[in-house]
């Protein structure tokens, strides 16, 4: 088990200028709303024991160059259990962020809702939701930082509820505590490192790291950029394939610049976003929010090569939808032989995920940039791409289908896999002059 850090030295990892709100008032009934017998006492011991009023500790504090409202449960009250006062906190907390157009950061440590005040307790968890849900569609950021334990309610809402969740090694995450959990349950599964894996996790960050990840994350997700990102310069071959099946090869072999070159030489800092919150991760997605060299925060989304599974499409969904309500430009990288077709792939919605893909690049709120770095295969790639803003480089190729794929289709022999291709027009030149794409970059050498 992790250390279980108080909220006041939780707040102290990320700043060094804390201001705590005052706490909302209102009447508390002897024993809370259910008359529980012993609840007055047991608030008194939890405040004599952690000098705390209530379960979150609120207030704003400047985290690096962005000023946030800050919210810190104290574990050692009750549990970091959310009740009705809890709840009077945290909608104040919410209503002074939207109030300053101030980005939301929720330091959770929790065991969920407070039993002693019954329904009225759990049903905080609505007025929480609420509140984050205002605070989404005012167009404010919210990071949520999972410790150790974030369980129940607390992590269906404002932990998982986040724009960008965070978690510390070894924390306990999971919607079942401990003391619920069947018998036989493998404890493994309720740690932040497999919700990271799971996908419902963005990185798991070392306390003596989360000052500065939490500084650049806010950074880049509070800097709106008017404008359409500009497409990289191409970092591969200059010149342009004579054939289709030259672009094919060009395009496939193993010495082209991938993703991670382009996504290095545009960004000078990147973080990472993870997961489709699904239950699924897709190694073969690159997705996060980067610096440029112009200063420009650019969201991105880019393939790496590899056929893109169901959870990576929903990865980029969540990506060009949270860049929207942001007002963060979006670049795209296409490069996939295709979407991924084997049966685990259609069982996770292989369908669905395309589509919500295609839907969500298609009513994108911020403008969307692609750039075709080397495979471009079917549906699967042209999900990710851009309508009239897709661009091309010279070592890359766009296809309705794979040459290969089209001939048996059209039950032609192996030897007219060539010349399939150059049927196809799966050239840069070509797809420029069909009016695919918009342009070929030029290399950076240039």
């Amino acid at each position: 088990m992790t250390e279980r850090i108080p909220a006041r030295a939780a707040l102290a990892l990320l700043t060094d200028d804390f201001v705590p709100f005052s706490a909302p008032k209102g009447a508390h009934p002897p024993d809370g709303p259910l008359s529980w017998r012993g609840y007055d006492d047991a608030r008194a011991r939890a405040r004599e024991r952690t000098g705390e009023e209530e379960s979150v500790v609120c207030g704003t504090a400047l985290l690096g160059a962005t000023r946030a409202v800050l919210v810190a449960f104290e574990f050692g009250f009750l549990g970091g259990s959310l009740g009705v006062r809890t709840g009077d906190r945290l909608e104040a907390a919410y209503t002074h962020a939207r109030a300053q157009r101030l980005p939301v950061v929720t330091l959770v440590a929790t065991g969920g809702s407070r039993m002693q005040e019954g329904m009225l307790a759990l049903t905080q968890l609505q007025r929480v939701a609420r509140q984050s849900a205002l605070t989404r569609e005012a167009g404010l950021a919210q990071i949520a930082v999972l410790r150790d334990p974030t369980t129940g309610g607390g992590w269906a809402t404002l932990g998982a509820g986040a724009d960008v969740t965070l978690a510390l090694p070894g924390a306990q995450v999971g919607f079942a505590g401990s003391r619920v959990r069947p018998p036989d349950a493998d404890p493994a599964a309720y740690t932040a490192q497999a919700q990271l894996a799971a996908g419902a996790v963005d990185d798991v960050v070392p306390a003596s790291e989360l000052r500065g990840t939490l500084a650049l994350w806010l950074d880049l997700l509070t800097r709106p950029s008017a404008g359409t990102a500009p497409p990289p310069r191409a970092l591969g071959a200059a010149g342009l394939p004579a054939t289709g099946w030259d672009a094919v090869l060009r395009a496939r072999s193993p010495r082209r610049p991938r993703a991670h070159a382009y996504l290095d030489a545009y960004f000078t800092h990147r973080v990472a976003l993870r997961g489709d919150r699904c239950g699924g991760t897709d190694e073969g997605m690159l997705c996060g929010v980067g610096l440029t060299h112009g200063g420009r925060s650019v969201a991105y989304a880019a393939q790496c090569g590899t056929a893109t599974r169901p959870a990576g499409y929903r990865t980029a969904a969540r990506l060009v939808r949270l860049a929207g309500r942001l007002g963060i430009p979006v670049l795209t990288l296409v490069d996939t032989p295709g979407a991924a077709n084997d049966a685990d792939a259609e069982r996770q919605g292989a369908g669905a995920a395309i589509a919500d893909l295609f839907t969500a690049v298609a009513t994108a709120r911020t403008p969307v940039t692609t750039l075709v770095i080397g495979e471009g295969g079917s549906g699967g790639a042209l999900a990710l791409a851009a309508p009239g803003n897709t661009w091309a480089t010279p070592d890359s190729y766009f296809s309705v289908i794979a040459p290969e794929l089209a001939a048996a289709i059209l039950k032609r022999p192996p030897d007219e896999v060539r010349g399939t291709a150059d049927q196809l027009r799966v050239r840069p030149q070509d797809l420029l002059e069909l009016g695919v794409v918009r342009g070929i970059v030029e290399s950076a050498a240039v």
